[in-house]
């Protein structure tokens, strides 16, 4: 038995039925200018959770969608299409078509506020500044809902914000990226298998 099992076996039994289908939403804009873009590191996440399972997204509604399968849990992977300041809408569209609950939803989006590929994972808190989060909130009516924070750092001249969350990832941070997309796919499967409070303790600042 890996590290992996020890860690989320004894969990499992702790699932009921009810809870087994997750909801997990990468934040992003669509067009290929805003690929590598650091705003769009929702997206980055779960394609890079997707290739490394096998799957595959799909056009759907208000979004692409896939779906992963893992010990009894259903997960499906949302990248919304609704551009970033709309992304509450397709977040609730999908919660409400495939009845999940608010606590079994997982927003990743990218914070300025934390060091580059720092992790910051909570139950609730505000929209941070963050538009979709911000939209999220305002259509959920709620600040109650499992969000996946991605540092991006905050180094950029004053007025250069939006250039910055726009622009694409720099020499260094490239070369450190795929071992933080691999934490940050660990932390998709953990949310599912072991619940946020777990994996809040595993990974919060690792």
């Amino acid at each position: 038995m890996n590290w992996f099992s020890k860690i989320f076996t004894p969990k499992e039994k702790e699932i009921t039925d009810p809870m087994k289908k997750f909801l997990i939403v990468g934040l992003g804009n669509i067009g290929a200018e805003y690929v590598n873009t650091r705003h769009n590191i929702g997206f980055k996440v779960l394609d890079y959770f997707a290739r490394k399972e096998g799957i595959s997204f799909q056009t759907a509604k208000l979004g692409e969608v896939s779906e992963y399968k893992i010990k009894g849990r259903t997960l499906l992977l949302l990248k919304p299409n609704t551009y970033m300041n709309l992304s509450g809408k397709a977040v609730k569209y999908w919660m409400e078509k495939e009845n999940i609950a608010k606590e079994n939803i997982l927003i990743i989006t990218d914070d300025l506020n934390l060091s580059f590929g720092s992790i910051r994972i909570k139950a609730k808190g505000s929209d941070g500044g963050h538009n979709g989060l911000k939209n999220i909130q305002l259509l959920h009516n709620t600040i109650e809902y499992p969000r996946f924070r991605f540092g991006i750092s905050d180094a950029f001249k004053k007025g250069k914000q939006i250039d910055y969350v726009l622009g694409e990832w720099d020499e260094e941070e490239k070369t450190k990226l795929t071992e933080r997309l691999e934490i940050a796919s660990q932390i998709i499967t953990s949310f599912a298998l072991a619940g946020l409070s777990e994996t809040m303790n595993l990974y919060n600042g690792k």
